[in-house]
C-alpha cells in the first residue's frame, strides 16, 4: 500500500493537482491508518469518516469541473480535541466536557472548511490542555510513534503525533505555554506556535486566555507554512485577534536569507539539560552557521522566572476560565445531587469534583489561591510585572538578531507515567518554551537528531512578534542542509 503521507505536502498537493491521486484516496489513506495504528497509539479520540468522505468527494467533483479549489487543495487533517466543530464532540479530554456537542465551528474550522481541508477527526490531549505528557485525558494516554513507552509530549501530543505517525499530513493544536512545540521535539515533526494575535481563539476551550494560541503540525515547514496561510488572519469574534496584514508564508519561504542573524543564549545549556539533546541542539546550530548564518550571543536575564511567572499567571487565567463549568448550564452535573438534602453548593463541589482531573484542579487551585484576597499583589500582580521585563528581554535581543536558536525541551521523551507522581519535573519540561507564550512572540520546532535510544531531538528558534515568516525561513533553511524532518517511526 502507497505511503502517501511519508511525502511532503507539497508532493500531496503536486499530485492532486496533476490527478496523480484524489482527495478521497487521501481521506481513504487516512482512515486506513487510523483504523491499524489508533489501538495501539490512541491519538484521534474521535473520526468523522462519513463527513470527511463526502467533503473529499465534493472537492474533487470541483476539481474535476475545473473550477478553483482552496489552499488546501483537499488535504486530510486533524484538530485538536479543544476546538469547536458543531455537532461534533469536544471533550477537552475531560470528564466535564464528554458529551458535550457544540452548536458552532471554530474560526479555524471555518477556515479550514473554506481552505477545502478535509477535517478527519479530533486528537487526544492533556486535560483542558493541561499539561506536557498528554497523560492527563480522560480517553487515555497518547503513545508516541517512535517508541509507544514514551509519551508524546503536550498537551498537544495526539496533534503531535498522528502527523509522526502518517495518519494525517497535517493538524492543529494549540499552544500556551509550549504545548505545541514540546510535542512536535517528541515526535519529530515540525510545530510553530504563532504570535499571540495571529490566529483567532475564536471557538477554541480557553485555558489561558492571555496566553493560548492555535498553530500548525506539519512534517516539514512547508507544510507548516502552507496551514499556518489557511488559518491566520483578523477575525472580530476575537478582541485579541490584530489586523495584521497575513503575508504568503509559501512564497515566502523562497525568499533569500542572506545575512541572517542567529542569536544563542548560553543560559539555555546549563544544568538540566540533557547532554545528548545539548549537542544535537549545537550541531543544528552549527549547520545554520555553516549555511550562511551569523551567530550572535545574546542574554535573556528574566528567563529564569518564566516557570515561576507562568504558573502564577496559567492557573489564575484558567481558575477564572473554568469558573464557568458548574454542573447547571452545560458540563457534566453530578447523579449524587439530591435537591431535597443538598444545596447549590453541593451541586458545585459534587459536579466539579467528578467532572474535573488531578491536573486541573491542582491548577484551579493554584490560581484560585494566587487570586485570593491578601495574595493577589504579592503573586499575581507581581507576576505581570515579571511578565512585561521577560517581553523587554526578547524585544532587546531582536534589536541585535532575527531569530533566537535553543532547545525545545531538557530532554527527549520520557516514560509515560515518569513524572507521573512530580508536578514540578513536568513543570519543567516546558523550560524552554514559556517564554515566548509570555511575551507573545512565534516559536517553531524543527527536528535536528535522534538521540542514542533512537527519540527524537527538536530545536527551538523563537522570532519578534509578527515575523513568522523569518521564523520560517530560518527553519526552512535547517530543513535543506538536514534530513531529519523526512525521517518516519518504523
Amino acid at each position: 500500500m502507497t505511503d502517501y503521507f511519508s511525502r511532503p505536502v507539497h508532493e500531496l498537493i503536486q499530485g492532486l493537482q496533476s490527478g496523480s491521486w484524489t482527495s478521497r484516496k487521501l481521506a481513504e489513506h487516512s482512515l486506513t491508518q487510523i483504523e491499524q495504528q489508533n489501538d495501539a497509539l490512541n491519538l484521534f479520540v474521535s473520526v468523522d469518516a462519513d463527513g470527511a468522505l463526502q467533503q473529499a468527494d465534493q472537492i474533487d467533483a470541483r476539481r474535476a469541473k475545473g473550477e478553483s479549489v482552496g489552499l488546501l487543495e483537499g488535504l486530510p487533517l486533524g484538530i485538536k480535541d479543544n476546538m469547536c466543530q458543531q455537532g461534533i464532540a469536544t471533550t477537552c479530554g475531560s470528564q466535564m466536557l464528554l458529551n458535550y456537542l457544540p452548536p458552532y465551528d471554530a474560526h479555524v474550522v471555518e477556515r479550514i472548511r473554506t481552505q477545502d481541508g478535509v477535517i478527519i477527526g479530533k486528537l487526544n490531549l492533556d486535560e483542558f490542555a493541561m499539561g506536557s505528557s498528554t497523560e492527563t485525558s480522560v480517553q487515555g494516554p497518547a503513545r508516541n510513534p517512535w517508541n509507544t513507552d514514551h509519551s508524546t509530549g503536550g498537551s498537544s501530543g495526539g496533534s503531535a503525533a498522528a502527523v509522526a505517525a502518517g495518519m494525517v499530513p497535517l493538524s492543529l493544536g494549540s499552544d500556551t505555554g509550549g504545548s505545541i512545540r514540546q510535542p512536535a521535539s517528541f515526535c519529530g515533526v515540525t510545530g510553530l506556535k504563532p504570535t499571540y494575535g495571529r490566529v483567532s481563539r475564536y471557538g477554541l476551550v480557553a485555558f489561558a486566555s492571555s496566553l493560548d494560541q492555535i498553530g500548525p503540525f506539519a512534517r516539514d515547514v512547508q507544510g507548516a507554512a502552507l496551514l499556518l496561510q489557511a488559518i491566520a488572519g483578523h477575525d472580530r469574534r476575537d478582541s485579541t485577534s490584530v489586523e495584521e496584514p497575513v503575508p504568503d508564508y509559501s512564497a515566502d519561504l523562497k525568499s533569500s536569507i542572506e545575512g541572517l542573524r542567529v542569536g544563542i543564549v548560553d543560559a539555555h545549556y546549563a544544568e538540566g539539560l540533557d547532554s545528548e539533546v545539548g549537542s544535537q541542539v549545537k550541531e543544528a546550530i552549527a549547520k545554520l552557521e555553516a549555511a550562511g548564518a551569523e551567530v550572535i550571543p545574546v542574554e535573556l536575564p528574566h528567563a529564569k522566572y518564566s516557570v515561576a511567572t507562568y504558573y502564577l499567571i496559567a492557573p489564575s487565567e484558567a481558575s477564572s476560565n473554568l469558573a464557568r463549568y458548574d454542573g447547571i448550564h452545560y458540563g457534566h452535573r453530578s447523579e449524587e445531587f439530591d435537591p431535597a438534602n443538598d444545596s447549590l453548593i453541593d451541586l458545585y463541589c459534587q459536579s466539579r469534583s467528578e467532572g474535573f482531573g488531578a491536573e486541573v484542579k491542582r491548577r484551579i487551585m493554584l490560581g484560585t489561591y494566587a487570586l485570593s484576597a491578601g495574595y493577589r499583589d504579592a503573586y499575581y500582580l507581581r507576576a505581570l510585572k515579571v511578565r512585561r521585563r521577560i517581553r523587554e528581554d526578547y524585544d532587546r535581543a531582536f534589536e541585535k538578531v532575527d531569530v533566537i536558536a535553543g532547545p525545545v525541551c531538557p530532554t527527549t521523551a520520557f516514560r509515560l507515567g515518569e513524572h507521573a507522581d512530580d508536578p514540578l519535573a513536568m513543570y519543567l519540561s516546558d523550560l524552554y518554551t514559556i517564554s515566548a507564550n509570555l511575551a507573545g512572540i512565534p516559536g517553531i520546532s524543527v527536528p535536528c537528531g535522534n538521540s542514542s535510544s533512537g527519540l527524537p531531538v527538536g530545536l527551538q528558534l523563537q522570532g519578534p512578534a509578527f515575523a513568522e515568516s523569518r521564523l520560517l525561513q530560518a527553519a526552512h533553511l535547517l530543513q535543506t542542509v538536514t534530513d531529519w524532518h523526512a525521517q518516519v517511526p518504523a
